[in-house]
């Protein structure tokens, strides 16, 4: 390890030879504006676009240090920092510099991994089961984007499995659920007498998940006054039971999930840029479904399989036809929608061997609009879903004529092909 005096010192080093990592102060003088770190960086990857940048900061320049993460560092450290998050930050960071991702099989990753859960074998799956595997042993913030139902928990749920607090609880949280006046009292608790219905002391998630991982799910829900008492926790690793002066220590690795593009919402100021940047040090986005389709047939085997022994029906199972027709569906409700329709068919399906008819009539007995007003009810389908709805029926109304289908839709003919071809659906060309 090697120290440098000035920021001259530093670039002529980097001149000399090539770090692996700097960790870089943003104030080396009597000055704390932080302008002197800010200047060094953006010389640094002048010279070394590539070089991995641990900032430190105070709390006082954390607007700074994000500002930094925009120009190029990988993660900022807040003084007083603790020894063992910033040396779990150099070897998060370390780790996923060297280590070149090779194409992985899934054999090899079995071999070497826990993903008994996690089904399927496309090589954007692959590729985040790889990712994932490297960093589950270090105690790095990870954040998993993605659609709804494309398996957000699971991917949560394996990085604990193969990390060093796989023996630890592991605590799920909805955010979404909780409003911002129980914020507090559900993940950091409460003590007796801390508000009037507060008959006894109550564990917080953060403590419940003790030496182990807390995975906050929907965390894009979360309003900002919360935000803030989040990003606190995060930062100095301590929290306080709501009516208690007694800090206790934050020892969990955290995992977050959302389904809401968080930085369209740190442009519109709706989550906290601060919290984002501290966040989402690893982030892994999920493919939606039909992105890797060729996992339909194997997941919905996955399904049968596990059906056959919660119903007592050995001998079920689907048609090559089923598995080739179940491909070719556009699932917006992903992997969560593919286990209903699957699981209903079973439940109302008397033959034991379910074939395309089989899940057509169960597909189309699910009730999408309420009697009274013609529309779906609230919750059930998305804007997008009841866009593919319409494009249907449309296209089987019209027996697939797109001038005409365009014309009832209100677009041109050339919006209908671009939406023809995002939802998957083919049809056969006018003559």
């Amino acid at each position: 390890m090697k120290g440098a005096g000035s920021p001259d010192d530093a670039v002529e080093i980097l001149q000399r030879e090539t770090p692996e990592l700097i960790l870089l102060d943003l104030n080396f003088s009597i000055e704390t504006s932080g302008d002197e770190g800010m200047a060094l960086l953006q010389r640094i990857k002048k010279i070394n676009a590539a070089l991995p940048v641990i900032l430190i900061t105070g709390w006082g320049t954390i607007d700074l240090a994000v500002r930094g993460m925009k120009d190029g560092a990988r993660d900022f450290i807040t003084k007083p920092w603790q020894n063992d998050y910033l040396l779990q930050s150099v070897k998060t960071i370390l780790n996923l510099s060297q280590q070149v991702p090779q194409s992985a099989n899934r054999r090899k990753l079995e071999q070497t991994y826990h993903f008994e859960n996690i089904v399927g074998d496309d090589p954007k799956l692959l590729e985040i089961l790889e990712t994932i595997g490297r960093v589950a042993s270090t105690d790095a913030p990870v954040l998993i984007t993605g659609e709804s139902g494309t398996g957000k928990e699971l991917i949560a749920e394996a990085i604990h499995a193969n990390s060093n607090r796989k023996a630890k609880p592991f605590v799920k949280v909805n955010l979404g659920g909780i409003s911002s006046s129980l914020f507090e009292s559900e993940l950091f608790g409460h003590v007796k007498g801390a508000f009037t219905d507060a008959k006894a002391d109550r564990l917080g998630r953060f403590e419940m998940a003790h030496q182990g991982t807390i995975f906050l799910d929907e965390i894009g829900e979360l309003d900002l006054s919360s935000q803030v008492k989040l990003l606190r926790v995060i930062q100095e690793r301590t929290f306080e039971p709501l009516g208690s002066s007694k800090s206790r220590k934050a020892d969990v690795r955290i995992i977050c999930a959302t389904n809401r593009n968080l930085e369209e919402m740190v442009a519109d100021g709706s989550f906290r840029e601060d919290l984002f940047y501290r966040i989402n040090l690893i982030t892994v986005k999920l493919p939606a479904l039909r992105e890797r389709p060729g996992d339909i047939p194997v997941l919905a085997e996955f399904f049968v399989n596990n059906l056959k022994i919660i119903y007592q029906r050995p001998d079920l199972k689907m048609s090559r036809q089923a598995l080739k027709w179940l491909k070719t569906l556009t699932l917006h409700g992903n992997i969560r929608q593919l286990k209903n329709i699957v699981e209903r068919t079973v439940l109302l399906s008397a033959e034991d061997v379910l074939d395309v008819e089989d899940f057509k009539k169960n597909i189309s007995s699910i009730p999408l609009t309420s009697p009274k007003t013609g529309f779906p009810e609230v919750g059930v389908l998305t804007l997008e879903e009841m866009e593919y709805q319409m494009i249907v029926r449309a296209m089987e109304f019209h027996q697939q004529k797109i001038a005409k289908v365009a014309r009832s839709l209100g677009i041109t003919r050339f919006a209908l092909y671009r939406r023809l071809e995002k939802f998957g659906i083919t049809f056969e060309s006018e003559s």
